[in-house]
């Protein structure tokens, strides 16, 4: 009797060694160098799952978000999109792509057009892709923004006349319009109060329930992602350092840098003391960034080695990935 083999699923994305370099140019004009923004990234996401990158602010996880979905164009790399790379659409077939993926962005504001009413702002995006008549776009609008938590009259408000958290929710609104499969989440409580945080997470938690959406959630706030994340990838300097599910990366940090990051969040007990780990001197140039491990000139840990060789990420325990020489 022939033993029947469980088939492996297919991540819905794929990030393989994905880099992003910007020219730095003199007066002149002559290329002097290269900002590193995004060096030798790659990680994968399942259908309807939440995958947070997190880091401090500069080092590339904004970037890697916007290369993902191609709104940067990469310098090496592929991103596979159901096994299909993003990299080699053109036209019709990246047209149909940016309707499976799209993206909430960090300022609510400064990405809504001031001069059009929400209402013709949501349409926008089922125009361009040629979806409906008239009518059953102005319909779709209606039950999106009911969706989001306003009333039917708000279609004719313009972005003004909304606070922060409304204007983000219209921000998922738009993007919610095409029937998306992935959502990238660049930053999209930051600049929002806390309670009001709490109420955008909450919101998105209930969409993705509803639509089965994967999000990649990108965050510089640790207990932001981990109210929200299923698994998390920390960056440094515009690498992937460690990756790990949200309640093992939370229970055993391994990397230095990671176990620097969560030492200053915040607990919500007083009454329980927890070591701050303070990091040592300023995060290096992109542009000349050091040679062998990236976080060897801040860590308390490195050794002769670090500087000279690149650590290779490597799994140290099931669903747990860390680029550092200490577990070599």
């Amino acid at each position: 009797m022939s033993v029947q083999q469980i088939p492996i699923e297919q991540p819905l994305l794929e990030v393989r060694n994905l880099k992003k370099y910007f020219p730095v140019t003199n007066s002149l004009g002559k290329v002097t160098g290269h900002v590193q923004a995004v060096n030798d990234v790659s990680f994968h996401m399942k259908k309807g799952e939440t995958y947070g990158l997190v880091g401090e602010s500069g080092c590339g996880k904004s970037t890697t978000g916007r290369t993902v979905l191609r709104l940067i164009e990469p310098t090496e790399g592929e991103t596979l999109y159901k096994g299909e790379n993003i990299y080699q659409l053109k036209g019709r077939k990246l047209l149909d792509m940016r309707r499976e993926l799209q993206m909430v962005f960090q300022d609510p504001y400064s990405s809504l057009n001031p001069r059009k009413r929400i209402g013709h702002i949501l349409e926008e995006t089922l125009k361009i892709h040629r979806i409906g008549s008239k009518q059953e776009r102005m319909d779709r609008v209606m039950d999106m923004l009911n969706k989001v938590g306003f009333q039917s009259e708000q279609y004719f408000r313009y972005p003004h006349e909304f606070s922060g958290g409304q204007r983000q929710r219209i921000g998922i609104a738009r993007a919610l319009m095409v029937d998306p499969s992935l959502i990238i989440c660049d930053e999209p409580v930051s600049a929002l109060d806390v309670s009001i945080q709490s109420q955008v997470l909450n919101l998105l938690e209930e969409i993705q329930d509803e639509f089965n959406l994967a999000y990649l959630f990108v965050s510089h706030d640790l207990s932001v992602v981990r109210h929200i994340a299923d698994r998390i990838g920390v960056m440094y300097l515009g690498q992937m350092v460690e990756e790990a599910s949200t309640d093992e990366l939370f229970a055993q940090p391994l990397h230095p840098y990671t176990q620097a990051l969560l030492s200053a969040v915040p607990l919500p007990n007083p009454t329980i003391k927890r070591e701050r780990i303070t990091l040592k001197g300023e995060v290096p140039s992109p542009i000349n960034p050091p040679s062998g491990c990236v976080f060897h000139t801040r860590c308390q840990h490195a050794t002769e080695i670090c500087k000279k060789n690149v650590p290779v990420k490597r799994d140290v325990a099931p669903n747990h990935a860390v680029a550092c020489h200490l577990y070599e």
